[in-house]
């Protein structure tokens, strides 16, 4: 596939990953809180689909892994939100199954071998090591929301979301930088504004 093709499928999930977040510290300014917009979790999931798209186009596991580890907790926010059943239902399976859908095709093409994912020419293994750390940190504040959610039984972003947001950002900023992705770089540099200006937000509210 046409190289700019791939670069514009990255960018279009970067404008929707950003529009979520604008439009959260909007909200939120707006009401002098931080507050979690059901259109948060809908564009969440679209850019999320978009960007593992991006990562296997790329074959860079790193991008892959943050997004499948995630991409399942948009939608459970979504149906603590009931806003999951506003998909048609076509729709809503073929969410479910797209990822699972790629990697039977990759295994099958043997298109995810050992040394495609983790052996990339253009990735050293101590780069791909920063990806991945980097990824898993920024996870693990969708995961720490999740359960965070789940016992309040109502979709909510904690000052630990946003401490790991921030983190997180910052190592895979770093890892943009040496991989000269310009997608990731120009998606979390926002993001580290706009992070640092919910945990600004919540610290005025205690």
């Amino acid at each position: 596939m046409n190289e700019w093709v791939i670069y514009a499928i990255g960018f279009v999930a970067q404008i929707l990953f950003s529009a979520r977040s604008i439009m959260q510290w909007i909200v939120s300014e707006k009401n002098k809180r931080v507050l979690t917009p059901v259109l948060f979790w809908q564009l969440s999931l679209i850019a999320s689909f978009a960007l593992f798209l991006y990562g296997y186009l790329r074959n860079d596991f790193a991008i892959m892994l943050g997004q499948i580890l995630t991409y399942f907790i948009y939608i459970r926010n979504m149906q603590l939100q009931d806003s999951w059943r506003s998909f048609p239902k076509a729709l809503r399976w073929f969410l479910y199954l797209f990822p699972i859908i790629i990697l039977i095709i990759g295994y099958n093409n043997q298109v995810y071998d050992r040394e495609l994912l983790f052996q990339n020419e253009n990735i050293p293994s101590w780069l791909l090591a920063l990806g991945i750390v980097a990824q898993v940190v920024f996870t693990l504040r969708f995961i720490y929301q999740w359960f965070y959610s789940e016992k309040r039984k109502e979709s909510s972003l904690p000052m630990g979301f946003w401490a790991l947001s921030l983190l997180g950002s910052l190592l895979i900023l770093t890892y943009a930088i040496i991989r000269k992705d310009p997608v990731l770089f120009l998606g979390h540099l926002l993001g580290i504004v706009l992070y640092s200006r919910n945990i600004i937000i919540l610290k005025t509210q205690e």
